[in-house]
């Protein structure tokens, strides 16, 4: 599945067009050209590290043995990658129509890495607050919703794995 996801960020820099560039424009109005590329820069970066972050989370999850709640929620994030509805289409929005996509993987690593054996020593919070700046709040708000409904497909299993790790050896 990890090579559709590779295909869709690969098919959306294809016809990208200057989209992801316009698309900061807008967010960030007063940027000036040179910002506004080096934003695109470090989202096009954030965007093509998420397989391999995704790959990271399911070996770590296996050397934990923890694959039961990590790879459906690992799942879900890729099952939103290459699904063509999603709240920001790529389809018609090139690259920026990864944004979201990047967003809620992100979003679904860190739920994950906030488990009593964290995956990650990786930290969050910038990319998210970038990826959120680009956004918008609105749109932000609606994929951390579905990151929470996707952990709550899961909730029992998450507790008890959770509770499993939690408890001293």
């Amino acid at each position: 599945m990890l090579e559709d996801v590779h295909a869709v960020i690969e098919s959306a820099k294809a016809r990208d067009d200057g989209r992801l560039a316009a698309a900061v424009q807008a967010r960030v109005p007063g940027a000036d050209q040179e910002t506004v590329r080096q934003m695109s820069a470090s989202a096009l970066a954030t965007i093509e590290s998420i397989p391999a972050l995704l790959v990271l989370a399911d070996d770590e999850a296996q050397r934990l043995g923890v694959t039961r709640v990590v790879r459906p929620l690992l799942g879900y994030a890729v099952r939103y990658f290459v699904e063509p509805m999603d709240v920001v289409p790529e389809m018609t929005k090139g690259v920026a129509g990864l944004l979201d996509d990047a967003y809620l993987s992100l979003k679904i690593l860190e739920h994950i890495n906030q488990g009593p054996t964290p995956l990650f020593t990786w930290e969050f919070d910038s990319p998210l607050r970038f990826l959120r700046e680009l956004l918008g709040p609105d749109v932000a708000r609606q994929l951390d919703d579905r990151s929470i409904a996707a952990l709550g497909e899961i909730k029992e299993q998450v507790t008890e794995v959770w509770s499993a790790l939690a408890r001293p050896a």
